[in-house]
This record gives C-alpha cells, structure tokens and sequence, in this order.
C-alpha cells in the first residue's frame, strides 16, 4: 500500500465536508492505495491526475511509494 499525504489545502477541504460523504471519499483513496482500483485519469496540462468518487474529485500526485493529495472538491469547483 502506499502512503497517502495530504497538502494543507487539501485536509481543510476534506474536514469542511460532510461526515458521510468524507468518509466515502477516503474508503476510495485508501482503495486506490492499496490496489490501483478507481476512476482515475490523468490531468491535462498540468501534474497529476484526478480520482473520481461521484460528485466529488480528488486530485493527485502519485510516486513510487506515495499518493500527494493536493485538492478535494465538487466536480463543479475542482477545476477552478
């Protein structure tokens, strides 16, 4: 499994959600780390890629051994 880092950014977002959906958003990433599993597609344009988990959009830097989470928001916002 590999580690999963959160920007500053990122963890306030995370916290300013709703417990439910919260949750939902980290059993994706943590499944994603641990085996690859997700909507993920690469971002144009810039560094990263995004994971999908319904409304909401996570974006990230994957390494090696680490997953940087940089962003977290509704697909209406994310991209702004």
């Amino acid at each position: 499994m590999k580690t999963i880092l959160y920007t500053s950014t990122a963890r306030k977002a995370l916290m300013a959600l709703q417990p439910k959906v919260r949750d939902r958003l980290r059993t994706k990433l943590i499944r994603y780390a641990e085996s690859g599993a997700g909507d993920v597609t690469k971002l144009q344009g810039v560094e990263g890629a995004r994971l999908r988990v319904g409304e909401y959009r996570i974006v990230l830097v994957e390494t090696e051994d680490t997953i940087e989470v940089r962003a977290i928001g509704h697909r209406r916002e994310i991209y702004r």
